[in-house]
């Protein structure tokens, strides 16, 4: 019986499986991120805003490039949408070995794990629009592949638990993005750990710049392992912090936000219970793809990934030229929240010259995987 069913999976999982997947379960997970049934008026699909061939981001340039349109292609969110690559990594939120806030999906840490954030987006009225778990439950049963492959993994007659049924599609979507297709290991920096790539001299300066204690407070944020170079560095110690990102007003024009809404970021997690100083702090990303994965910021506000240094850059330097937002030719916005913003540690490090600031973008761009290497010609 259980083999009649396995061939039914296979049926309706056309697309191969990624080398190391995790059996079945990453392979109905791998159907379920594609399937566009799954949302309210079957057009949009988890690959949707995370696009494998553009390292799972959201490329579609919709909403002023800051945040993804959903199902009904009306509804814009106030968030970019964050890439899934590497995802997997990301802990479990809660309080981290300093006391501080850390982990969890979604930029305010709101979804404790991968299967919590999974679940999320096809009950999201502003994303795929699903009235209940018990419509999308419905939506899995027209498909008898589906049927037959749900109750192959999780027993007979689990769909009709919505509840349970619902859990076992979230866990089947989080082990297809545990699988290495999300997170290879094999960019440039990667291969120059492993000695099979060699860094130009640009890009080793970069990479100086980025591990030092001195010259820059990068790692003070993106380097989770102790040692710097350490192999399979996600760079992020999924912390939260306000940096004093400004409100991305064209995105606001977009989605007709209120006048003076403000982003409370982690302080709207659920979990920390509106705590004051929570206001504007937001989960630090991973690094990887990040060449990629533009627009910047959990609001999308900046476009370049050379804005992005040039914006830390303005808490250290003294010089005018600083001061201004290359994208836009007026002095950087002031931050959404500005009573939260870590002045301690962005103040930390002498200003950067141009050659140095250079040298760090052409390091983050060895950190983007083999297969997205083509996109950084763009």
């Amino acid at each position: 019986m259980r083999c009649r069913h396995l061939v039914l999976l296979a049926l309706v999982l056309p697309l191969a499986t990624p080398a190391g997947a995790a059996g079945t379960q990453a392979e109905l997970g791998r159907a379920l991120f594609f399937d566009v049934n799954l949302s309210h008026n079957r057009s949009q699909s988890c690959a949707s805003c995370h696009m494998p061939e553009r390292a799972f981001s959201d490329g579609r340039g919709t909403a002023a490039g800051a945040a993804s349109l959903g199902d009904d292609g009306t509804s814009i969110g106030d968030r970019n949408a964050p890439t899934a690559a590497y995802a997997r990594f990301v802990p479990a939120f809660g309080r981290n070995a300093s006391g501080n806030w850390a982990g969890g999906l979604f930029h305010d840490g709101r979804a404790a794990t991968l299967e919590d954030q999974a679940g999320g987006p096809p009950l999201n009225p502003a994303e795929m629009g699903m009235g209940s778990k018990a419509a999308v439950v419905a939506r899995l049963k027209e498909n008898p592949g589906y049927v037959a492959a749900f109750e192959a993994l999780h027993g007979a007659g689990v769909l009709e638990d919505d509840a349970k049924a619902y859990a076992a599609m979230t866990s089947a979507i989080a082990a297809f993005e545990r699988t290495p297709e999300f997170s290879p290991f094999d960019s440039k920096y990667d291969r120059f750990l492993r000695g099979a790539a060699k860094l130009t001299e640009e890009e080793e300066l970069g990479r100086v710049l980025f591990f030092s204690n001195q010259f820059t407070n990068c790692r003070s944020c993106h380097q989770l392992q102790a040692l710097g170079g350490a192999a399979e560095e996600t760079f992020s110690n999924y912390a939260f912090h306000n940096i004093g990102v400004p409100v991305n007003t064209a995105l606001r024009a977009a989605n007709g936000s209120a006048p003076g809404r403000i982003d409370d970021g982690l302080a709207a997690n659920p979990a920390v219970k509106g705590e004051p100083a929570q206001r504007g702090k937001f989960r630090t990303p991973s690094l990887r793809n990040v060449a990629v994965t533009g627009p910047y910021m959990h609001n999308g506000v900046f476009r370049d990934l050379r804005t992005v240094i040039l914006f830390y850059n303005k808490y250290n330097s003294k010089s005018a030229r600083r001061q201004i937002n290359p994208e836009t030719g007026q002095p950087w916005a002031a931050p959404e929240v500005a009573d939260t913003v870590a002045l301690k540690e962005l103040e930390a490090g002498p200003a950067l010259k141009d050659r140095e600031i250079d040298a760090l973008v052409a390091f983050l761009k060895t950190l983007t995987d083999q297969r997205y290497e083509p996109l950084l010609a763009r």
